[in-house]
């Protein structure tokens, strides 16, 4: 286990810089979230075995004690942690800055007190879970004006992730793929303009399901990862989580080495010249 560890720790080259979000610095590249595991006990393994330091979580379903959340926010030590605030469940702008603002109240609770972090979801759609881009920059131009440090959930839109960067979010986190659908990543032309284009790190979010998927998106240039589903419902959670983290890290150190061109045809790696034949 230790060897795995290093493995995924972060490369010691002056090409890497730690991921800096506000302000702020992690060194992992992978966030976790902490719905759909059968157990606090898988979740808190999955968590230390994927080297997280940014776990998303649900602002209403810890509230309300939702069923899988019950002492949720006490099974994670949060001095070693960063705690992102969710808004999952708001259908409505209004809805989501409420939630967002109880999400940094509980931060606070939790030893948090800088923490004006907060994941921003508005889904008024309960089929496809796609979240809706009117409704998102309403709420994150609220956000930014309240001080909030706004992550917004979006569609693999461009022009969305733009206006977003210029109101002042400080990342945008485009999909893969629908939420939970392990489709992986299905819109990676606009992924590639989003990451080419932006100006703050760029989280690919959602529809990840395996670590050759999340090596692929690192691997066009995404600064971040955010997996849920892939780890949390996968037959042995901790194993997957520490397959994320190093396929998140491995698509990183090969995104900075850059990858050689692709030809249409063959070129021999050994010389041509000074053979026995020759």
């Amino acid at each position: 286990m230790q060897t795995l560890d290093k493995l995924i720790a972060p490369l010691e080259t002056p090409f890497e810089k730690p991921l800096t979000i506000a302000g702020r610095t992690f060194n992992s590249r992978l966030m976790t979230g902490t719905g759909k595991y059968r157990s606090l006990e898988d979740m808190r393994q999955s968590i230390a075995a994927s080297g997280s330091e940014i776990v998303t979580v649900a602002v209403r379903r810890v509230q309300m004690q939702a069923p899988g959340h019950e002492g949720l926010a006490e099974a994670i030590d949060w001095t070693k942690i960063w705690m992102l605030p969710n808004t999952a469940g708001c259908q409505t702008a209004e809805d989501a800055v409420r939630v967002a603002r109880l999400g940094r109240e509980m931060a606070k609770l939790l030893g948090q007190e800088d923490n004006n972090f907060v994941k921003l979801e508005v889904i008024p759609d309960a089929k496809y879970l796609l979240p809706d881009p009117i409704g998102t920059l309403e709420a994150a131009a609220q956000l930014v004006k309240e001080g909030f440090a706004v992550l917004p959930y979006i569609n693999a839109d461009p022009l969305l992730a733009k206006r977003l960067q210029e109101i002042g979010c400080v990342t945008v986190m485009p999909l893969g793929s629908p939420i939970g659908s392990g489709q992986g990543i299905k819109n990676s032309a606009n992924i590639q303009i989003i990451i080419e284009n932006a100006t703050v790190p760029v989280v690919v979010d959602a529809g990840i399901g395996t670590p050759s998927e999340a090596a692929q998106a690192m691997e066009m240039g995404a600064d971040a990862l955010l997996i849920n589903t892939a780890i949390a419902q996968a037959e042995t959670p901790a194993l997957m989580a520490k397959a994320m983290g190093m396929a998140t890290a491995a698509g990183r150190f090969a995104y900075l080495a850059g990858r050689i061109p692709i030809k249409a045809y063959a070129s021999a790696s050994s010389p041509l010249t000074g053979t026995i034949t020759g």
